[in-house]
């Protein structure tokens, strides 16, 4: 099947030349050049939250109401082109080959944050959701993260109890309450797996961190050793605040 797949796509090709989902230039569906124009977040950043503060220190936010994870990445800001452009295309647009070039600057982004993890984990969809979509852009991010990191993939650890309403216009603390009990340990599988072990989950953007600590709470709770987020991007915020 995935060799079908895969010629159609060749003949695809040639009948219609892959173009840049940013700039349009024929040859990748993310070209070099936009992918080299993408500004990472420059140090200082918080400690906790990877959001720009004072060199080696929590942000305000952290300090008072920390996230319950052992930390977020993100590589840059959300209101950045050609990253949201791409983020939109691969998310809503059906846009699925994104998630090599994509994947690969988590990878990259994973290298240059100096984590470590000994197993990688992509925030679940709900099935209704995954219906609609047809795929889970987050696994296809971590797919090839994972592969490039030679990092195993776990993707049926954690599932999605519940849809959740659209958390666009939600404050942080509405968004943890819309997100309680959302995500469970798959019934059936051993806590040995992430027993005292290194978590790393993936995501394509994070706001609050609302996402990840919903699905970093039953990996804790199973006995993880650490869980950290890395996404491809967060909302720029004002100095010393967190999104809301």
């Amino acid at each position: 099947m995935q060799i079908i797949r895969r010629y159609l796509r060749e003949a695809l090709d040639i009948l219609y030349p892959t173009q840049c989902v940013h700039c349009r230039r024929v040859g990748s569906i993310l070209c070099k050049q936009c992918l080299a124009s993408i500004s990472w977040f420059q140090p200082p950043w918080c400690v906790h939250c990877g959001l720009p503060q004072l060199p080696g220190k929590p942000c305000q936010p952290c300090y008072y109401h920390p996230l319950q994870l052992s930390g977020l990445r993100a590589i840059s800001s959300y209101h950045q082109n050609p990253l949201r452009a791409s983020i939109h295309a691969f998310k809503y647009a059906g846009k699925t080959r994104l998630g090599g070039p994509l994947g690969n600057l988590l990878a990259q982004a994973y290298q240059h944050y100096q984590l470590h993890a000994d197993l990688i984990i992509p925030v679940p969809l709900h099935k209704t959701r995954l219906e609609q979509r047809g795929y889970n852009q987050a696994e296809l991010l971590a797919q090839t993260c994972a592969d490039t990191l030679q990092i195993p993939l776990q993707t049926d650890l954690l599932y999605r109890e519940k849809t959740t309403s659209t958390q666009v216009n939600l404050t942080a603390p509405k968004r943890r309450e819309n997100l309680q009990d959302a995500f469970y340990y798959m019934p059936g599988s051993t806590t040995k797996t992430v027993f005292k072990r290194k978590i790393l989950i993936i995501d394509d953007v994070s706001t609050t961190g609302a996402t990840l600590e919903a699905c970093a709470a039953p990996l804790f709770a199973a006995g993880a050793q650490s869980v950290w987020g890395l996404v491809l991007a967060r909302p720029t915020v004002t100095k010393g605040k967190r999104p809301t």
